[in-house]
């Protein structure tokens, strides 16, 4: 199954802040998490992401340090057997493959495999067509409506 991706940081080159699958059938399960914040926020993200965390479903409103965030992405992703990633945007994958490897020589338990897709999303903008701008579950439901009317 395809599960559309987004992130949120801390700025460019900064740590990540949330993670968000959206899988591509409508009414199937939904991942959100978000990691402890850092202490220096940059400016732009404390206006424009901060505020709008907490504006998902309280049911998959997790708050979660990096390995099990880990952990929760790879039982997430354990029932499907040939999952796709799809982003629009490089850095959303580094932040998702960054958040597996959970220290040396070890990554969260992804023996499944997945693939990942960078898609050309040209004239797309998450922020123009989320319903809550900046969200990274909201964007990611944007991406997600943004490729399957093609």
């Amino acid at each position: 199954m395809r599960y559309f991706l987004d992130t949120e940081f801390n700025g460019f080159g900064g740590g990540l802040i949330s993670v968000a699958l959206v899988p591509e059938h409508d009414g199937d399960e939904e991942f959100y998490v978000s990691l402890p914040l850092p202490d220096d926020i940059e400016p732009w993200v404390a206006q424009n992401v901060i505020p709008y965390l907490r504006h998902v479903p309280p049911a998959i409103d997790l708050q979660l340090n990096r390995v099990e965030a880990a952990d929760h992405v790879a039982a997430y992703l354990a029932g499907d057997s040939d999952p796709v990633i799809i982003a629009d945007w490089p850095e959303d994958l580094a932040h998702f493959c960054a958040l597996l490897v959970t220290g040396p020589g070890r990554m969260a338990g992804v023996d499944f495999g997945l693939r990942l897709e960078l898609i050309n999303a040209a004239g797309f903008s998450a922020a123009a067509n989320s319903r809550i701008p900046h969200n990274a579950l909201h964007d990611a439901r944007a991406l997600r409506d943004f490729y399957m009317a093609d």
